[in-house]
């Protein structure tokens, strides 16, 4: 323990676990960092409420004490040299020990050197990307809460708005890097109980880094107002025990192996289909509405789309390259070929488009490649 925590272990033993047990705090979190930034935060605010009461304290007692109706005469002095020297060193004192335990502290936070595991994150309009480097182990995370409970036709769950179709996931006890991106506009990645909040910038790379102590699901949010589902870009964490890890891990590079095998295969339109409708309610549907009707002029209906359904080509160019000035973001780094296949032969085959179309994931790579 620093030479400085003994200031933090008194904070957090006069008032941080009650406060926090009330809710009315900031989170103590399971990491070292977190919870130095906990005692950073009571040890400053008992100074605050110490120099509070001593201040308002003189003030009201002069009031009281020395008010005109008692007969108290104002006295008429001008500069004294021991009383400036005091006022003045005392809050240096003050301010240097804050200083200190702070400066230790961020010194901490922004060391990312000595990683175990570095994790890519890449904000995406309106989802996240993690991508496991040098593992080959890449997915994307999306909100998974059904548009039946944003409706409001169906009962909302304990974790609503904050639970997502795929988690990240890391190992305890081991430094892991976050290296943070964006695709499109600025995000910010923020899980409080791991006390990560980093804007990840198109064009940039940030940095930043987390030891968890403790397994568990621990759940964050966009903090940066992105755009129109701003409010449906959750996070969820999920740290498990280092050999439950690397188990997790070695799945889903054999996941990895088998969706690169399934580009090369011929699939039925119903495999495709199944698999298209979930990942058309995931991403899609958010823009272009869970019938495909669509909010136009933004976001044009899919179903009975003339242009989409008499043009395979130009369809796929739109979800693989996107649509430049436009909303419609590129999926080519956000979905793979299967993925893509599989929501473009949906799209082609749903709400009354019939266009009997099957797009199959060798299409998608050569429409890639080009």
């Amino acid at each position: 323990m620093r030479s400085w925590s003994w200031l933090i272990a008194i904070s957090l033993a006069v008032g941080g676990s009650q406060a926090q047990a009330n809710g009315w705090n900031m989170t103590v979190g399971v990491t070292d960092i977190s919870s130095d930034i906990f005692g950073l935060h009571m040890t400053i605010f008992w100074i605050c409420v110490v120099i509070g009461v001593v201040v308002f304290g003189v003030m009201f007692y002069s009031l009281f004490r020395y008010r005109h109706s008692k007969g108290a005469k104002a006295a008429n002095f001008h500069e004294h040299t021991s009383v400036e020297v005091l006022w003045t060193a005392i809050p240096v004192l003050i301010l240097v020990g804050m200083a200190v335990p702070a400066t230790a502290t961020l010194k901490n936070m922004y060391d990312s050197s000595d990683a175990d595991l570095d994790v890519m994150i890449t904000g995406q309009q309106w989802r996240w990307r993690y991508e496991y480097l040098g593992e080959d182990v890449g997915f994307t995370s999306s909100m998974s809460t059904p548009r039946t409970q944003l409706r409001g036709e169906e009962e909302r769950g304990e974790h609503y708005l904050l639970e997502v179709d795929k988690p990240l996931v890391l190992p305890i006890n081991r430094k892991v890097r976050f290296l943070m991106t964006s695709d499109d506009v600025i995000h910010s990645w923020w899980v409080p109980d791991l006390a990560v909040k980093q804007d990840t910038i198109p064009g940039f790379i940030n940095e930043n880094w987390v030891k968890i102590n403790e397994p568990g699901v621990y759940r964050g949010q966009c903090a940066e107002l992105c755009g129109l589902d701003h409010g449906f870009m959750p996070i969820v964490v999920h740290a498990m025990e280092e050999e439950e890890f690397d188990g997790w891990l070695a799945e889903r590079k054999e996941a990895a192996e088998e969706e690169a095998m399934g580009v090369n295969r011929a699939w039925e339109m119903g495999d495709l289909v199944e698999e298209g409708q979930l990942i058309y309610q995931t991403i899609c549907s958010s823009c272009h509405q869970s019938e495909g009707q669509g909010a136009p002029p933004a976001f044009p209906a899919l179903a009975n789309n003339e242009q989409l359904l008499s043009d395979l080509d130009w369809h796929l160019d739109k979800v693989i390259n996107g649509v430049s000035g436009a909303a419609m973001p590129a999926f080519r780094n956000t979905l793979n070929p299967v993925e893509i296949a599989a929501v473009v032969t949906y799209t082609r085959n749903a709400w009354g488009n019939d266009t009997g179309d099957v797009v199959q994931p060798s299409t998608v790579v050569e429409k890639i490649s080009q």
